[in-house]
């Protein structure tokens, strides 16, 4: 039994494993960018991995998405790979989240060098 808007719709068991799978699907969604992907999982968290690769030491989870926002707000102006300080997240894995914040639209930064790996932010991020 399924109510919305005040109604009440029951549902057969295929139907019910229908309804969820196309709940999963729209709470999570991945979007693919040069270098990266932003993945927002069902469970609320948000993945930062590197495109095309499939092991864990390419990717970094955080909590949600308002999670790597605070993490971006502490950065300073100009920054690099040795900039970044989050807990369990060392060599590649710097530079991944380098190029993810450069390469998502939600934060308002360029690369400005790549040996080293430095960014600049430009301005105020939008929602994510």
């Amino acid at each position: 039994m399924v109510a919305l808007s005040e109604q009440a719709h029951s549902l057969d068991r295929d139907a019910a494993a229908a309804l969820r799978g196309a709940l999963g699907e729209a709470l999570t969604e991945r979007r693919e960018y040069v270098h990266t992907v932003g993945t927002h999982r069902a469970d609320g968290s948000y993945v930062v991995s590197r495109r095309g690769a499939d092991s864990s030491g390419h990717r970094k989870v955080f909590d949600g998405f308002a999670d790597l926002r605070e993490w971006y707000a502490t950065l300073p102006a100009t920054f690099t790979a040795a900039d970044v300080d989050v807990p369990g997240v060392t060599g590649g894995r710097r530079h991944l989240l380098v190029r993810h914040v450069v390469e998502h639209p939600a934060f308002d930064c360029t690369l400005t060098a790549r040996q080293p790996l430095t960014a600049e932010k430009r301005g105020s991020e939008e929602a994510g």
